[in-house]
């Protein structure tokens, strides 16, 4: 049977990879959705969307797959807009999952921000979710709406996700690196950054996959690494110098809402569910920088 795949968030830097990699597969169907043809905020428009689109897909035969990449990301403004984040990240997966029970397969991303930051050895699936800032709080929601709704739907936290073509951390650290300019990077955040592309390809693989799957995994690039040895790698990936990147503290970084020191998640349950392994960290980072900005 042939696949017709929803994705959200389309235009976001993981949505643009899922829709790339969805692209063009023989006898799939793709509706790929951006904020201004799915407003996340409006209960009735995202309830009438689905049940058109599962509508269009039960007519051709299709297997309804939702990959859920929308969210409201801008962890400081949320601080000052919890309310907007908890609709976006908390309420909405709700809509779309109780949309989707007994119709079809729903992969809701979720993050590491659930979790306090706080741990020493990698977050468990089933560890205690104690999130510290209002987006932490509003994803927190969302999973427990998933949760709340059944049927064959599984949360999928990620972390420290970046790719060479949208905003983000990496895409920062090369151009400052490829501008031969220095920077200061906190040494006091540890993580597991996580190539866009390689996400996608590990999401669309949990679509595809024939059984149901656990309710909740983890899924990020392997291995571990502070955001100022990241930089590093990416300085070292590009020819220049690493000496150019120094390292602070996140308390010379004052920012809003408080960041996870510790955002490192167990990803053995996403290998015992037969599901793609990640690339380690490295070979990832230099894959992604391999890619034309803006491609």
């Amino acid at each position: 049977m042939t696949t017709a795949w929803l994705v959200t968030g389309a235009r976001g830097q993981l949505g643009r990879e899922l829709t790339a990699l969805l692209a063009g597969r023989p006898g799939d169907d793709v509706t790929a959705l951006g904020r201004d043809r799915l407003d996340l905020t409006d209960e009735d428009g995202v309830r009438a969307t689905v049940r058109d689109w599962l509508a269009g897909a039960r007519a051709a035969g299709r297997r309804p797959v939702v990959l859920n990449a929308a969210a409201y990301t801008a962890v400081d403004a949320a601080e000052t807009d919890e309310a907007t984040a908890t609709v976006v990240n908390g309420d909405a997966p709700g809509w779309l999952a109780q949309e989707m029970a007994g119709a079809g397969r729903l992969v809701h991303v979720s993050t590491d921000y659930v979790f306090d930051g706080t741990a020493t050895e990698p977050y468990p699936v089933d560890a205690p979710v104690a999130p510290r800032s209002a987006y932490g709080r509003s994803k927190a929601l969302g999973e427990r709406a998933v949760a709340a709704a059944g049927g064959d739907a599984t949360v999928v936290r990620t972390a420290w996700v970046y790719s060479r073509h949208s905003a983000s951390f990496v895409r920062t650290m090369a151009g400052r690196a490829e501008a031969g300019e220095p920077v200061s990077v906190v040494d006091d955040q540890v993580g597991s950054p996580t190539w866009a592309a390689g996400l996608a390809a590990g999401l669309v693989a949990l679509g595809e996959r024939e059984q149901p799957a656990p309710p909740v995994l983890h899924r990020t690039d392997a291995g571990q690494v502070s955001w100022f040895d990241l930089a590093r790698a990416v300085y070292e990936e590009l020819g220049a110098d690493p000496d150019l990147v120094s390292p602070t503290t996140s308390a010379h970084f004052a920012r809003p809402a408080p960041r996870p020191a510790w955002s490192v998640l167990d990803g053995r349950p996403w290998l015992h569910a037969g599901l793609p392994a990640p690339l380690p960290w490295r070979e990832a980072l230099r894959r992604a920088l391999a890619v034309p900005a803006g491609v």
